[in-house]
């Protein structure tokens, strides 16, 4: 008796988690089912594949299993070790294969042939066993780009989705699909947005999967978005920095007037409360004053910094020592 890689057979490594099992599984079930399937020897093909799922997908089996392929991979014809009796319980499970055809002998003798009542179902999560196949479709994930004023405010967006659906002589084909999707006012980057139903049809009466979405909000020349806090560099002129004032400051929602200090340093921070994008809590917007020169200079103005320079003599590099 040849020993089952059941790791080759659904075509997933050793140290595969449970969701990539039973991603490898769906795929290959609807490849080989025989119901829908064209394939050659599609029958023994799903058997396979529908037995190393039983095994892999529970945890004790699966690591009953290990141990048993370690033992196995040594070549020649396979036999448990003597004394072997597994602990796994296959009563409560689902075995997944078409028919009544059974478990392999490969798979009987390490776990046993009892456990199920003959005519009791056996179909795996999503799956009804026998002739009546259904399974529930795949999700997509995708991304949805969105421009910053759309997060702030909400937006509704058109995709186009390409979609596979049943096509004659039991093949596939792809089907272009307009699907409207809203966004919420305040969404933050990287948040994503699930839209049950609208992901891959099922199979049989298996119902479609869902579509995530991924929000990615493109870069603004002016703000840099920092979760839900907006950050703007705001240029001021050195008399408003010196003597303080009251300048206009652009925001998502409008502009502000925004109280400057006297006495503001370059780079000191000001923060407009709720003046992100909003949530609960909304997020703020965080000012960051940048001391900006006069671009051309008259012979007036070099009198008055000249000036200036005497009455208020300082070396703003006295803190690095020269």
């Amino acid at each position: 008796m040849d020993f089952k890689d059941y790791y080759k057979i659904l075509g997933v490594s050793e140290d595969a988690d449970a969701s990539q099992i039973k991603s490898a599984y769906r795929k290959l079930a609807r490849k080989y089912h025989p119901d829908v399937s064209k394939e050659e020897n599609a029958e023994e093909r799903f058997k396979d594949v529908s037995e190393a799922y039983e095994v892999l997908k529970d945890s004790e089996k699966r690591a009953e299993y290990d141990q048993l392929r370690r033992y196995g991979q040594s070549g020649g014809d396979f036999q448990p070790p003597p004394g072997w009796r597994s602990s796994a319980d296959f009563s409560g499970g689902g075995f997944t294969g078409a028919g009544e055809q059974g478990f392999s002998d490969f798979f009987e003798s390490i776990f046993g042939a009892g456990g199920f009542q003959r005519g009791q179902s056996r179909a795996g999560p999503g799956f009804r066993g026998g002739r009546g196949f259904s399974a529930r479709g795949e999700d997509i994930h995708n991304h949805l780009s969105i421009f910053l004023e759309e997060a702030y405010q909400g937006c509704e967006k058109t995709l186009k989705l390409q979609v596979p659906e049943p096509g004659p002589g039991g093949g596939q084909r792809v089907r272009e699909r307009n699907l409207k999707v809203k966004v919420p006012a305040g969404v933050e980057h990287g948040k994503h947005i699930r839209l049950r139903g609208q992901g891959n049809p099922g199979v049989g009466d298996g119902p479609p999967g869902d579509l995530f979405l991924e929000i990615r909000i493109a870069p603004h020349p002016h703000f840099k978005l920092d979760g839900r806090h907006l950050h703007l560099l705001l240029p001021v002129a050195p008399w408003e920095a010196a003597l303080g004032a009251t300048v206009a400051v652009p925001t998502l929602g409008g502009t502000v007037n925004l109280k400057v200090p006297a006495g503001s340093r370059q780079g000191k921070k000001l923060r407009l409360k709720g003046k992100g994008l909003p949530g609960n809590p909304a997020g703020d917007q965080i000012v960051q004053l940048e001391v900006a020169m006069p671009p051309k200079q008259t012979e007036r103005s070099k009198e008055l910094f000249r000036a200036l320079s005497e009455e208020v003599p300082f070396n703003p590099r006295e803190h690095l020592g020269v």
